[in-house]
């Protein structure tokens, strides 16, 4: 078959890369020039596992393509899919559908003969209908059916996910669209995988919905490790312990600095305007969300306590900026604010992430230095702060960092390493949720 993917972000350079891995002949089209010449030349956009690989592998094959007119590429395909931007709107939290509708009255121009055209970006409820309207406005006469089909694809396992998921949504009634859908997603049937077909509106909210609820999850074990650091529990073992319910589930029982990336911050709160507006507001959805941004400054609060509170002058070394390992993605990562605020107080700030770098100088202050590796980011530092847990930082040379550092304090904000570990390499060590750490006596900062 052949698709059109308007859009390269990261959902549709990585939903291309995959259909054409699956056989299919895919355009992907972005009206961005500069990033269409980087595809071209073989250059990925995006930090994504595995992704280089197989587009180079399909543009070798002939399956993949890339352009910045999208009318040929309509013109030939069986299905559109559109797969740009929906970002939070300023002043109201509404998902930005300017995008999407630009998109639908440029497809609806270039279609011929049946094409379905199928929404992939995260869409309020409700906007296959407007992306219909739109359509039918812009060409009356086109022989177009709108899917919704939401991705599911987390960064950093966004080919695994693509290409074995856990299921696939698919809003239509129209049999026409629902035998395209089927065929597109056929090279995945011999999995046995749940296709799951069912209404557009219903489809659009699915997708939402999922995200709330793992947005709560979160949310909810943080504020269980609060509790627990004032009563001496051990978070990750209650984490465990209910985990181990199948009714519950492990997944999402991490406690840390707060959720961030592209998907939970934005589609949270249009969630919650969406429900609003309709009648119906998510008291829990909206707590999640509030509590969220608070937990963030949060983490930076432990950090300056852990150092007496007055952190004007000291350095701290922060490793990890984007908001989750094996992506360079900053997008809404706890980071960015935790170094906001401890710069507000005065602190000196020394970074270093495995891939995020370029991404966070756009985001960040002036001001932070950053590093080429962890231990030059420890280098003079009055605490080590790890936000992110890349592998990387999972077996850290403590002997090395006391003699590097100025004070032997470790903020573990991802709880990768064991509190009597670091007592006995004499670190002052601050965890999450482990309220056990301050009932065992650790050893206070050793100063150099």
């Amino acid at each position: 078959m052949r698709v059109a993917m308007i859009g390269t972000g990261y959902v549709g350079l990585v939903s291309g890369a995959c259909f054409a891995d699956f056989g299919h002949h895919v355009t992907c089209v972005d009206k961005d020039a500069q990033k269409i010449e980087r595809l071209e030349r073989g250059e990925i956009p995006i930090f994504e596992p595995g992704l280089d690989d197989i587009v180079a592998r399909n543009r070798a094959a002939g399956r993949l393509d890339f352009a910045v007119d999208l009318t040929q590429a309509v013109r030939e395909a069986d299905a559109v899919f559109i797969a740009v931007g929906t970002p939070s709107r300023r002043g109201d939290g509404h998902a930005d559908l300017s995008y999407v509708y630009a998109a639908a009255r440029e497809i609806a121009e270039a279609a011929e003969g049946y094409t379905v055209v199928v929404t992939k970006s995260t869409v309020p409820v409700g906007t296959g209908d407007e992306v219909e309207r739109v359509i039918r406005e812009t060409r009356p006469d086109a022989d177009i059916s709108v899917v919704s089909n939401p991705e599911f694809l987390r960064e950093g396992a966004a080919i695994e996910d693509f290409k074995r998921p856990d299921r696939i949504v698919v809003g239509t009634d129209e049999p026409r669209a629902r035998e395209v859908m089927t065929q597109l997603y056929r090279p995945l049937a011999l999995n046995s995988l749940p296709l799951l077909f069912t209404g557009r509106r219903t489809s659009e909210l699915i997708k939402y919905a999922g995200n709330a609820f793992l947005a709560v999850k979160i949310t909810f074990i943080n504020e269980i490790a609060d509790l627990c650091e004032q009563v001496g529990a051990n978070v990750q073992e209650v984490a465990r312990g209910i985990g181990l319910d199948n009714r519950i589930g492990a997944k999402f029982l991490h406690a840390g600095p707060g959720y961030g990336g592209s998907c939970f911050p934005k589609d949270t709160l249009a969630l919650t305007r969406t429900a609003q507006e309709a009648g119906t507001p998510l008291r829990i959805v909206e707590t999640v969300v509030g509590v969220n941004d608070v937990r963030k400054l949060a983490m930076a609060k432990k950090v300056m306590n852990v150092l007496g509170g007055d952190v004007r002058g000291k350095t701290a070394a922060v490793l990890g900026l984007t908001f989750k390992p094996n992506t360079d993605d900053m997008r809404e990562s706890p980071a960015l604010s935790i170094i906001h605020a401890l710069m507000d107080k005065g602190m000196k700030i020394r970074a270093y992430d495995p891939e995020g770098m370029e991404e966070a100088k756009k985001l960040l202050p002036a001001g932070v230095t950053y590093t080429s590796g962890a231990y030059e980011a420890a280098e003079g530092a009055d605490c080590l702060v790890i936000v992110t847990e890349w592998d990387a930082f999972r077996a850290l040379d403590f002997e090395r960092l006391r003699k590097i550092m100025a004070q032997t304090v470790l903020v573990d904000l991802r709880n990768i390493y064991r509190p009597d570990e670091m007592q006995a390499l004499g670190f002052t060590y601050e965890s999450v949720g482990r309220g056990s750490d301050a009932a065992e006596g650790l050893a206070a900062p050793a100063v150099h």
